[in-house]
């Protein structure tokens, strides 16, 4: 299945909107990165490799230009940027899926990701015709973990150096839900 020409924004609650990526988003995704490098560096590799806003350009022309497999969004809280959240490695012919997120530290402790996930659950097994989805997070990062295990995930098992980072590598936890236990 391919996602065309875009995917309608998302009202996730009254403060919540998840909107489509696009070219404009690129500057305020750059510069909260900028702004909180040691914050979101300490879980996500490629804060290191972000070093200018052309980073961000690049990322975001590359969605735009793509097929759109895998939809993007941009969070917002009260009107304001607060992060990313989006579906990453769908395979369609298996029907599955993988949730990624990021949040600015500002805008933690809100249930902001929760809800977000909650919500692209819903879209992934109702629009896109899913089975399976899975959210990976390194095995440390405990307030990530939460993320899945409040929404009811099944911890499948740890991927061993299952992601680079600039610090070495990281052990992912690999969670998944079915759609048959939603």
């Amino acid at each position: 299945m391919r996602i065309t020409p875009s995917t309608p924004d998302i009202q996730v609650s009254p403060d919540i909107l998840l909107k489509e990526l696009e070219t404009a988003d690129a500057q305020i995704i750059f510069d909260t990165i900028n702004a909180q490098r040691v914050y979101l560096g300490e879980w996500l590799p490629f804060v290191a490799f972000t070093t200018d806003v052309s980073f961000t350009e690049a990322f975001v022309n590359a969605y735009i230009d793509s097929p759109r497999n895998n939809p993007t969004f941009t969070i917002w809280y009260k009107g304001a940027f607060a992060g990313l959240i989006g579906f990453k490695d769908s395979d369609y012919d298996n029907e599955k899926t993988e949730i990624g997120y990021w949040l600015s530290e500002v805008f933690q402790h809100k249930g902001i990701v929760t809800l977000a996930c909650r919500k692209l659950i819903e879209f992934a097994f109702d629009e896109l015709q899913m089975n399976r989805i899975q959210i990976k997070v390194a095995e440390t990062n405990t307030k990530s973990r939460s993320v899945p295990e409040r929404l009811g995930f099944c911890l499948e098992g740890i991927e061993r150096c299952g992601e680079k980072h600039a610090n070495g590598y990281f052990d992912l936890c690999v969670y998944s839900l079915l759609k048959n236990a939603y």
